[in-house]
């Protein structure tokens, strides 16, 4: 263990924290310091520990998958002393035994955005309903097809083959909005419908999107919906149906709603996304560990939800009868709050 987190410190990228305050830290480890969507989220924390004067330190992977660099980030903060962690796994089941190490030394750990497996090995969950944003995606984009629905032929571009909890919502909430009939709702890649043209995935960036939109265009050239796992994976899909000129018949569908993701629904890259809050969720992650180490007050879930539910919205400039939306505009001026 102290090889490993030798060398996986060296992995991390550490973030200057805030003044110290009373002699209390946090920590905040994402799977990545370069993804827009987590760059937010670390302002989020980052203002909130300001202004209740908390110590914070953030830690991230190279690239969206690092765990034994997410494992390491946990030890230091355990070796430091900090009073909460704040976490994006990159392996939700994975990550459970170092979870479960911070949380025997007494520090709450809430995910952010990405539920471990099982939900309840955090202290608690701040996140988008992740299978409602995949939902909200599929349904628009099955009443935007109308009758063709019946004939789609459906690339679906995930995150990574671990099937991270985010990603198997995401993905699972678009088929069933899409009126696909699910396998095993607890991982993707069992369904039956002749509709799906297959799975790959795209580490969460902008060239996995494009590798991953090449390998099932070359299974059939004839793909015209696409689900990605996020807004970079996106563009990258983008990219690849330009190449062959087949980007404007194409409909593309994310979650984010970051304002890069959103500006993209503008310019018509992107059909219809679903807008999350990281910010939202940092700020609130910070608010529960000044809770917790004032005087041992746990955060509560949403009623009758498993986590803490931090909202969603469907950003299109393509309304749909029957799905709620609003439109880019708007989405710019919420995106990431």
């Amino acid at each position: 263990m102290r090889k490993l987190l030798t060398s996986s410190v060296l992995a991390l990228t550490a973030i200057a924290g805030t003044a110290s305050a009373d002699g209390i830290s946090a920590c905040l480890i994402t799977k990545t310091d370069t993804n827009p969507f987590f760059v937010k989220m670390r302002e989020g924390a980052e203002a909130k520990a300001g202004e209740l004067g908390i110590t914070l330190n953030s830690y991230a992977g190279k690239v969206d998958g690092d765990h034994e660099a997410q494992v390491a980030a946990i030890e230091t903060c355990i070796a430091n002393g900090a009073k909460g962690i704040l976490l994006t796994a990159s392996d939700t089941s994975s990550i459970v035994p170092a979870v479960q190490q911070a949380r025997d030394a007494g520090i709450l750990v809430i995910a952010l955005d990405t539920p471990l497996d099982p939900v309840d090995a955090a202290d608690m969950t701040f996140a988008t309903d992740n299978f409602l944003a995949g939902e909200l995606i599929g349904q628009w984009a099955a009443a935007a097809l109308g009758d063709e629905a019946a004939n789609a032929k459906i690339a679906m571009l995930d995150l990574a083959v671990s099937q991270p909890t985010v990603g198997v919502l995401r993905d699972q909430g678009f088929l069933q909005g899409f009126g696909i009939e699910l396998g095993d709702p607890n991982k993707w890649g069992d369904e039956t419908d002749p509709r799906i043209v297959g799975h790959d995935v795209t580490a969460g960036n902008e060239e996995g999107g494009r590798k991953a939109m090449e390998n099932l265009l070359a299974s059939d050239p004839m793909i015209n919906v696409v689900y990605t796992i996020n807004e970079p994976a996106a563009a990258g899909a983008y990219e690849a149906l330009k190449a062959i000129g087949r980007e404007n018949d194409v409909l593309i569908v994310s979650v984010d709603g970051g304002c890069p993701g959103v500006a993209n629904v503008k310019d018509g890259v992107i059909g219809a996304t679903s807008q999350q809050y990281p910010l939202l969720m940092a700020s609130k992650g910070i608010e529960a560990i000044a809770a917790w180490a004032a005087d041992g007050t746990k955060p509560e879930a949403t009623s009758g939800k498993a986590f803490f539910d931090t909202g969603v919205a469907l950003i299109t400039d393509q309304p749909v009868d029957g799905v709620e939306s609003i439109d880019s505009t708007e989405g710019a001026n919420l995106c990431w709050g």
